[in-house]
């Protein structure tokens, strides 16, 4: 059984659900995107490695990440900082790596 209207209701018409949905879960996706901290989870989305991926690098240190209660946290913009310098660093070993992909496609 459907709810009566009230007479204001009836004057502006139908509701469009589905498009006040839309909105709200754009909004809600841009919030989410805009998030300057971020735990475990979400930084493991970000990243798009897996959870444990990431208690790995912690406990390494290889990442960026600083506890916020018993509770890991990572700040956006680190990691961005963080991904920019490893993107741009040449680890020891990757030249090896270009000439053996130039021998398996026979052009050395």
């Amino acid at each position: 059984m459907r709810a009566r209207q009230s007479p204001q209701a009836k004057a502006r018409g139908p509701r469009e659900p589905e498009r006040e949905r839309d909105v709200l879960d754009k909004a809600k996706g841009i919030m989410a995107d805009s998030r300057e901290v971020m735990n475990i989870r979400q930084a493991s989305q970000y990243l798009g490695v897996s959870p444990d991926t990431l208690y790995k690098y912690v406990g390494e240190q290889k990442i960026p990440a600083f506890k916020l209660g018993n509770r890991w946290r990572f700040k956006k913009s680190k990691l961005d900082q963080w991904m920019e310098e490893k993107s741009t660093q040449m680890e020891p070993g990757m030249k090896a790596k270009p000439k053996a992909a130039m021998k398996a496609a026979g052009s050395e």
